[in-house]
């Protein structure tokens, strides 16, 4: 049996923590899916296309080839188990990620009967403060963002940004 993991977020976008997670993840699963989501609360700095296109992106120069990169909007334990993944991953930076990410847990688990489980991947130190959101907020004070981001996203928000 195959060990098939989701990995969703928006990715709004991408950041070196996120390519963190997916890198110390690969290892514990035969696939791991990238789910690029649409967040409501959120305002987007790319599409969802770009995003995906961006994740796949750096992937590809990371050289992982156990990740597949997909978008999907609605409940993600369906997206699982029509994938029939049996985990979900998810990082965490602070212990209010925690807070959030046990009750979606707990939401996921039960919605699923239980059959789809979370696992938890601590950010590393050098990605404890990186966030899409941290990112935009820099985007937006044209601010630098090659620290946070890989340079392929770091160019697509230069690009964004001279439009």
């Amino acid at each position: 049996m195959k060990r098939i993991a989701v990995y969703p977020g928006s990715f709004d976008p991408i950041t070196n923590g996120h390519m963190d997670i997916i890198k110390r993840a690969c290892p514990l699963f035969d696939k791991i899916y990238v789910v690029v989501s649409k967040n409501f609360e959120k305002q987007p700095l790319f599409s969802v296309e770009e995003r995906v296109a961006l994740v796949k992106a750096c992937l590809k120069e990371a050289n992982i080839e156990n990740v597949e990169v997909e978008s999907f909007s609605g409940f993600i334990y369906e997206y699982a188990k029509s994938k029939n993944a049996t985990t979900i991953i998810r990082g965490l930076r602070t212990t209010n990620d925690f807070v959030k990410e046990y009750s979606l847990f707990t939401y996921n688990y039960g919605l699923s009967n239980k059959t789809i489980d979370t696992i938890f991947l601590c950010a590393e130190l050098e990605n404890i403060f990186t966030s899409s959101s941290t990112v935009k907020e820099v985007v937006s004070f044209n601010g630098d963002t090659s620290p946070y981001v890989p340079k392929i996203v770091d160019e697509a928000i230069k690009n964004k940004k001279a439009k």
